[in-house]
C-alpha cells in the first residue's frame, strides 16, 4: 500500500495476577486494572521508540501496525516498519511459530532500519508474545500490553499457560499490563477478532500522543473501499481504544516531530519497485506468484492497465522469463519479478537473453533458502547466483536497492542500463525491504526516465545485427519490422550476422564482445562514498537493505571514539573503479551481510576451509584484499547493535 502523507481521506474489568513493580516506573498491572485519577498524565518525551503489535494470523495486527506507522509518518515522525510474518500460510492459533504482526520504529529524525529490541509490545495472546521474547526482540525491561481474556479461558490448559507466562515475564522485570481488549470490543462487534486491531490502534495513538482526528482519517483511508457502516464501526473501535487507554493506563509518551519541507510519500519496497516499473516506461511485466515478491506484481496489476501496460501472469517462472524476453525482443524492455527459487528457474532463459543481447530487467526480492527455505523471512543469499548463475559465460549487470526510496529509482536505472547496453540487469531487493515502510520525498517525474521511441527507420545497408564495437562490445539493436533488419535470432553461438557458427574464433569473439559491455559500463560508474572517516582501523562493507543498520552501527562506534567507517555498494557486477583503493585506506575490512559465512570460532573451521559471505567472496577476488566477514541468517533484518558488537570484536583481534 502506498499512502500520501498529506492526503485527506474521507469505546468489565480485567482479571489479572499481582506482581512487584520494576525498580523504576509505574507498577505493573498484573492482577488489577489501574485507573488514572489525575486530570492529565505526565508525558515522557522520547527521541525514539520501537513498538510491536503481534497476534495470530488473521487478527489484523499487521494492518494495525501499518496504520500506526503511516499515521506517525503523516505527523512528521521518521518511521521504519518490519512485518512479522509466520513461515506457514495459516499456522495453528496460539502458537509460538505463528506470531504475525508488525514492528514500527518511530523517531524524531529520519529512520533507516528496524533498530534493536522493541520498547513496547501489544500482544493478542501469550504464545505470540513468548515467541518475540525468546527471539530476543523485546528489551528486558520493555512494556507489555497483553490481551487478558485467556486468564479465565474455559480450557484449563490455556488458562494455566497464560498465567505461567504472565508470572514468568513479570518476574523477569517487564512492565506488564493486562488489557481486556476483547471484553471491550464485544461492546461494538459480535466477533472481537475483527475489531481489536483498531482498538489497539486507538490505545497506541493515546500512548504516543498521536492526533486522534488524523488517526480517524487514516482509518477512513484504510477502509475506503468498504461500506460506510464498516468504516463507522472501526472508527468507534479506534475511539474506544483511545478512551480506554486514557482512563486506565499510566503510559504517555511524546516523540517530537517536524513536518517535512517537501511533500512525502510512505510505502513499502514492493510498492516502490512497482511504481519504479511504471516510471521507467517499461510496459510489460511477466511474473509468476512467489513470496515475498508477489505484492509488487499485484500492485502493478491494479494500476498498470490504467497507463496502457500489461501484467502477464505466466504458468510458471520459466514461462514468465521467456515471455518477458519475447516482449523485449519485440522492441521495448520488459521486466520479470521473482524471488530466489524463481531466479534459479529463469537461468536458462536469462542465458538466451545474454546470447541474443536482448535487454531485460529482473527483480529478485530475496528470501531465506535454499529450496523453499523461509519464504517469508529476510536474507541476502542470492548475490553469487545473480552474478554467476546459469551455465557458460553469461555476463549480467547486478545492482542492489538499499532503501525503500532506492527501490523506486533502481528500477528506472536498471531499465536505462538494460537498453543502453542490450543486457540483462538484475535488481536485488529482499523481504526486509519488500514489506518495510518508510517515508521519502515524493518523486517528481522526469522524462529522462523513459526510453526513446522505438527506432523503425531502415537499417543501413550492410549493417549486421551483431556488429560489435571493438572497444565497448556494443552493437546497434535491430527491432523486428525494421526494413533491411530481418535476421534469425538464435541462442546458439553466432557470428556478427546472427548465423549459427561453431568456428573457434567466432565463439571467442562473441564471448569477448559480450564481456566487454560490463567493462564499458564499469567505466561510467563513480567510486562509492565512505560513511564516517576517509581512513581508519576498520571499514564495514555492505550492500542492499543492510545500509541503514550498518551506518547506524558506525555512528554508535564513532561516538565511542573508534576509527570506523562504512562503504555501501550499489553495483555488485561490475564494481566501480576505486573500490580497492578505498579498502586499502583501512587496517581491517569486514563485509557485513545477511547471508551465511563460517565462523573461525568453530573447531572445524580454519582459514583454508572457511566459507566466506557472498560479498566477501567478490571483494577478495576483485581486490586481493584480506576481507573478513560477519553475518546472520536468523530470518530477520540485521540490527545495528549486533553489527556494532561484531565490529568491536574485530577491532579487538590482533
Amino acid at each position: 500500500m502506498t499512502t500520501d502523507l498529506y492526503q485527506e481521506t474521507d469505546k468489565t474489568r480485567a482479571r489479572q495476577a499481582r506482581s512487584q513493580p520494576p525498580a523504576s516506573g509505574p507498577a505493573s498491572m498484573v492482577g488489577q486494572t489501574a485507573k488514572v485519577k489525575s486530570a492529565a498524565k505526565p508525558v515522557v518525551t522520547l527521541k525514539e521508540h520501537i513498538v510491536e503489535i503481534v497476534s495470530d494470523s488473521g487478527e489484523g495486527a499487521q494492518r494495525c501496525g501499518q496504520s500506526f506507522g503511516a499515521l506517525a509518518a503523516r505527523m512528521g515522525n521518521g518511521i521504519w516498519t518490519v512485518e512479522i510474518i509466520p513461515a506457514e500460510i495459516q499456522p495453528p492459533a496460539r502458537s509460538i511459530a505463528g506470531a504475525s504482526g508488525n514492528r514500527i520504529r518511530l523517531a524524531s529524525d529520519r529512520v533507516t532500519n528496524g533498530g534493536d529490541e522493541a520498547d513496547l509490545v501489544v500482544a493478542f495472546n501469550e504464545q505470540v508474545l513468548l515467541s518475540r521474547v525468546r527471539m530476543g526482540e523485546i528489551k528486558p525491561n520493555g512494556i507489555i500490553l497483553l490481551e487478558s481474556k485467556w486468564r479465565n479461558d474455559d480450557n484449563a490448559a490455556i488458562a494455566e499457560s497464560y498465567a505461567e507466562v504472565c508470572e514468568e515475564l513479570s518476574s523477569a522485570g517487564y512492565r506488564f499490563y493486562e488489557i481486556p481488549m476483547e471484553e471491550e470490543c464485544v461492546k461494538y462487534v459480535p466477533d472481537p477478532r475483527r475489531g481489536k486491531n483498531m482498538f489497539a490502534l486507538g490505545m497506541l495513538c493515546n500512548i504516543y500522543s498521536l492526533d486522534l482526528e488524523m488517526a480517524r482519517e487514516q482509518v477512513r483511508f484504510v477502509f475506503r473501499k468498504k461500506d460506510e457502516k464498516v468504516i463507522d464501526l472501526n472508527l468507534e473501535l479506534l475511539d474506544a481504544g483511545h478512551a480506554w487507554a486514557e482512563a486506565n493506563l499510566d503510559l504517555k509518551f511524546a516523540i517530537p516531530a517536524s513536518r517535512p519541507s517537501e511533500p512525502q510519500v510512505v510505502m513499502n519496497g514492493n510498492t516502490a519497485l512497482a511504481l519504479g516499473v511504471v516510471a521507467s516506461g517499461m510496459e510489460v511485466c511477466a511474473m509468476y506468484p512467489i513470496t515475498p515478491a508477489t505484492s509488487a506484481s499485484h500492485y502493478l496489476s491494479d494500476i498498470f492497465e490504467k497507463v496502457g501496460c500489461v501484467v502477464h501472469q505466466a504458468e510458471d517462472e520459466i514461462a514468465a522469463c521467456t515471455f518477458a524476453i519475447g516482449a523485449s525482443y519485440a522492441g521495448k524492455c520488459a521486466v520479470t519479478i521473482t524471488s530466489g527459487p524463481g531466479l534459479s528457474l529463469k537461468q536458462e532463459g536469462l542465458g538466451l537473453a545474454v546470447m541474443g543481447e536482448i535487454p531485460l530487467v529482473v527483480v529478485d526480492v530475496q528470501r531465506g533458502g535454499p529450496s523453499t527455505g523461509q519464504p517469508t523471512k529476510a536474507e541476502q543469499g542470492d548475490l553469487l547466483a545473480a552474478c554467476f548463475g546459469g551455465h557458460g559465460d553469461a555476463p549480467k549487470v547486478v545492482m542492489a536497492a538499499s532503501s525503500i526510496e532506492d527501490c523506486f529509482y533502481s528500477v528506472i536505472m536498471a531499465r536505462k542500463i538494460a537498453e543502453n547496453f542490450n543486457m540483462v540487469v538484475v535488481v536485488l531487493s529482499d523481504a526486509s525491504l519488500a514489506t518495510a515502510q518508510q517515508p521519502f520525498p515524493r518523486p517528481r517525474f522526469n522524462e529522462d526516465w523513459l526510453a526513446p521511441p522505438i527506432n523503425q527507420s531502415p537499417v543501413q545497408e550492410g549493417a549486421k545485427p551483431y556488429d560489435w564495437d571493438p572497444r565497448t562490445g556494443l552493437a546497434s539493436r535491430f527491432i523486428p519490422g525494421q526494413p533491411n533488419g530481418m535476421h534469425c535470432l538464435t541462442g546458439l553461438a553466432h557470428d556478427r550476422g546472427s548465423h549459427v557458427a561453431y568456428d573457434p574464433d567466432v565463439n571467442q569473439e562473441g564471448i569477448r564482445r559480450r564481456s566487454l559491455k560490463l567493462a564499458a559500463l564499469q567505466k561510467t560508474l563513480k567510486a562509492p562514498t565512505l560513511y564516517g572517516g576517509d581512513e581508519g582501523d576498520l571499514l564495514l562493507v555492505g550492500w542492499g537493505s543492510t545500509r541503514g543498520a550498518i551506518e547506524e552501527a558506525v555512528e554508535i562506534l564513532r561516538a565511542e571514539g573508534l576509527r570506523i567507517s562504512s562503504m555501501h555498494l550499489k553495483f555488485l557486477q561490475p564494481m566501480a573503479s576505486g573500490v580497492k583503493e578505498l579498502l586499502q585506506r583501512f587496517d581491517k575490512v569486514m563485509a557485513i551481510e545477511n547471508n551465511w559465512c563460517d565462523s573461525l570460532d568453530s573447531e572445524l573451521i580454519a582459514e583454508d576451509n572457511r566459507r566466506y559471505s557472498n560479498l566477501a567472496w567478490l571483494l577478495r577476488a576483485r581486490t586481493l584484499v584480506d576481507v573478513d566477514c560477519w553475518g546472520e541468517v536468523r530470518g530477520q533484518p540485521l540490527k545495528p547493535g549486533a553489527i556494532a558488537c561484531a565490529a568491536r570484536r574485530k577491532l579487538e583481534q590482533r
